[in-house]
């Protein structure tokens, strides 16, 4: 090869792998749209409406944990609600065809969406089973002190 022809193809041998990494760099910046849906995030938040058809207080399905079967106008939703007992320890109970309003969002887990409820509502009463970060509340967070003693058998 002459002189000018080396340094032409050094050069574009450069600047094809500039061009690589920055379009790599560009695909590492934005993440992807089932990325973004592994966190909780309060923007995306949205409210279901509908009939509880069944209610599941450890459902194998993951996430683990209670599930609540949801009959809405678009169609059925499996809906995680966390511990089973901080909804007992909050005396709220889900019966096949009560009727509820649960906020929260669809979310990834492997291959699967489910949708993480944070508020579950019942008539007038509410509970938070996640808060704004999207971690589960514990049945101790619900417990008076009393009754947190009383669970580890201190007098």
């Amino acid at each position: 090869m002459k002189p000018t022809t080396q340094k032409r193809f050094a050069a574009l041998l450069l600047l094809s792998a500039l061009a690589l990494c920055l379009s790599a760099a560009a695909q590492q910046s934005a993440p992807s749209s089932a990325q973004r849906l592994q966190s909780y995030d309060l923007s995306r938040e949205v409210s279901l409406i509908g009939a509880v058809v069944k209610f599941d207080p450890a459902s194998a399905t993951p996430p683990m944990g209670a599930h609540v079967l949801l009959q809405t106008s678009s169609g059925q939703v499996d809906v995680h609600i966390g511990s089973a007992q901080l909804l007992k320890v909050n005396h709220f109970e889900l019966n096949p065809g009560d009727s509820v309003r649960i906020v929260g969002e669809p979310l990834v887990l492997g291959d699967a969406t489910y949708f993480a409820a944070r508020i579950v509502q019942k008539g007038a009463q509410a509970i938070a089973v996640r808060n704004s970060k999207g971690f589960l509340t514990t049945p101790a967070s619900a417990m008076s002190q009393a009754q947190v003693d009383a669970l580890r058998g201190v007098r």
